[in-house]
């Protein structure tokens, strides 16, 4: 019989996390889970988003319900579960007893891209909005829980060289390697989130991982003062890179 793997991958929001859902789900095996946890967070932390019924009516806003889900035996022929995590939905009241049960990964970008990106599709910024504090929060309850420290990987790192540090990615994760996470075909998938439409646009068009980032855009005034915050984050997370 052949082992269930069940990978959480954890980011902050405009941080390539959708192309990465899409490299594992273009594996035969695997089985992609989206943004789990954004009901549940939208009730938990009295937010409104983008499309707010539609992501309320699909998904359980129940911690719990969502847990039970994810825990839940796969689909026929699929070994292998992607959850794209939200580090920003895992409100600190929410249990994370069930962590033992996946392997787990964070994903980083450097924040002035993340901050680039995110104020282009929403008009308020913050720290806890683009979800750098609870990443590092999240990293080390993770690594308390699970008993290893999970394997980190960054955005730009990936465009740079996508089979190398995706063949290193699973190494980490005890997956076997499969090319076919390079590429994919264009247009939505059946396990995009009810948010999609808002969000995934620059995905729909894509069929593999891109260019390599360009030169840093330069921030001033609050996003500055929230890129030098972030960034401390973000170096502390890149030691534990694969």
């Amino acid at each position: 019989m052949s082992k269930t793997h069940r990978i959480a991958v954890w980011s902050g929001p405009r941080n390539m996390s959708t192309t990465m859902m899409r490299s594992f789900g273009a594996r035969a095996d695997c089985v992609p889970v989206d943004e789990p946890f954004y009901a549940a967070w939208l009730v938990g932390a009295g937010e409104v988003h983008p499309m707010q019924e539609a992501i309320l009516a699909s998904q359980p806003a129940d911690p719990d319900g969502v847990i039970a889900g994810l825990l839940a035996p796969l689909p026929e022929g699929k070994t292998v579960q992607y959850q794209k995590q939200m580090t920003h939905h895992m409100l600190p009241e929410f249990p994370l007893a069930w962590a033992p049960a996946c392997a787990h990964a964070f994903l980083v970008r450097h924040p002035a891209r993340v901050i680039a990106s995110y104020v282009r599709k929403m008009e308020v910024l913050t720290l806890e909005a683009i979800g750098f504090p609870q990443q590092a929060r999240l990293f080390d309850e993770i690594a308390a829980q699970t008993g290893k420290v999970p394997p980190v990987v960054d955005s730009d790192r990936i465009l740079a060289d996508p089979e190398g540090m995706l063949r290193r990615l699973c190494t980490a994760l005890s997956l076997p390697w499969d090319a076919a996470m390079l590429s994919w075909a264009p247009g939505p998938k059946p396990e995009d989130g009810a948010w999609a439409p808002h969000w995934y646009d620059a995905v729909w068009k894509s069929e593999g991982f891109g260019a390599e980032a360009g030169a840093l855009p330069v921030h001033t005034g609050v996003a500055a003062e929230i890129e030098k915050e972030a960034l401390e984050i973000y170096e502390r997370l890149l030691e534990y890179h694969v």
